[in-house]
């Protein structure tokens, strides 16, 4: 089967008698080419140009089981691939994809620096404010510590004063009503008998008031009364500056 593939016959002189001897690589290149081309179908070309091992391996276990290695009686020990390079039009499209993925990114990072930065932000502001609410919180609680003293004082105060009042009239009570007990037997009594029982009874001014009293009691019955400085020295038993006496008239009529 295979000598109707390619015509390997050999001259006498050692010449082959045709070129089929040479079309066993081209054979093969093609089925590598045919292997090759169904691999990359399957794969994105920016992941291809890095995907030479899995062609290599891709290709050789082809070509291993290829009925036209059979056919020519071929078998393919190992397979090598030297590079895998795009044509200029690929390449220019890759390195556009690539400018264009790398500006994605490069915007990407600096959204994402940014909205960092406005977390960063937001966070500080959130902080100071908590900070804000909390010394406010410490202030109003100092606020309400003195001011809860404050009214604590001023109860106590009241407590006080209230105590203090309330002593006042229960001393005030005790007092008037001793004074009650006291003064409860002389009520009927005669002023003038109280007077006179009094330490004020031999006194000459208490004496002269007495008097006094009786004539303004009895003034409906008195004319005319005349009391001159005189009079008053002589009954206070007081002399005058001059040694020398005056007469006092006391007139009055009875009705």
């Amino acid at each position: 089967g295979r000598a109707m593939v390619l015509d390997f016959s050999v001259r006498p002189s050692g010449r082959y008698v045709s070129d089929d001897f040479t079309k066993v690589g081209e054979r093969l290149v093609n089925a590598a080419q045919v292997l090759t081309h169904g691999f990359t179908q399957k794969t994105l070309l920016k992941d291809l140009l890095v995907s030479s091992p899995a062609l290599v391996d891709h290709v050789l276990a082809g070509l291993k089981e290829s009925e036209v290695a059979k056919m020519l009686g071929v078998e393919v020990l190992g397979l090598s691939i030297l590079s895998i390079k795009p044509t200029p039009d690929m390449a220019r499209a890759l390195e556009a994809d690539a400018r264009e993925a790398l500006l994605q990114r490069e915007e990407e990072a600096i959204s994402a620096r940014r909205n960092m930065a406005v977390e960063l932000e937001r966070e500080i502001r959130e902080n100071e404010l908590k900070t804000d609410q909390l010394v406010q919180e410490k202030q109003r609680e100092l606020r309400e510590g003195k001011m809860a003293a404050d009214i604590a004082v001023e109860e106590q105060r009241v407590q006080l004063v209230d105590q203090k009042c309330a002593n006042d009239r229960k001393e005030a009570d005790a007092r008037g009503e001793a004074l009650r007990a006291m003064l409860q037997p002389l009520k009927d009594v005669d002023w003038r008998t109280l007077l006179a029982a009094g330490a004020g009874a031999n006194d000459p001014a208490t004496q002269i008031s007495v008097a006094f009293r009786e004539l303004a009691d009895n003034a409906e019955k008195i004319g005319t009364l005349n009391i001159t400085p005189d009079l008053l020295e002589n009954l206070l038993d007081r002399p005058n500056g001059n040694g020398n006496g005056h007469d006092t008239k006391l007139e009055h009529g009875r009705s």
